[in-house]
């Protein structure tokens, strides 16, 4: 069992010793939520993130930045 402090703004240090039980080993998103008087913590897969998927494929006719506005369908938007 371990103390910590919240500070004034609502933040949390987790200490190593819990971090290492939780297999933290990096900082990143948590899952956060309350139980009756309870805060559980969860640490997310960001393997399962979709910006995890950067860099993961290669672009045959990659479009250059300036000229993206020229690929956009823009027939849904009301007149």
């Amino acid at each position: 069992m371990n103390i910590t402090t919240i500070t004034p703004r609502f933040q949390v240090h987790i200490p190593v010793s819990i971090r290492k039980k939780a297999g933290i080993t990096s900082h990143g998103k948590a899952l956060i939520r309350a139980e009756k008087s309870k805060i559980i913590i969860e640490p997310l897969d960001e393997t399962k993130s979709i910006l995890s998927l950067a860099g993961k494929f290669k672009v045959k006719k990659p479009i250059p930045a300036e000229r993206i506005r020229n690929y956009i369908d823009y027939s849904w938007e009301k007149s």
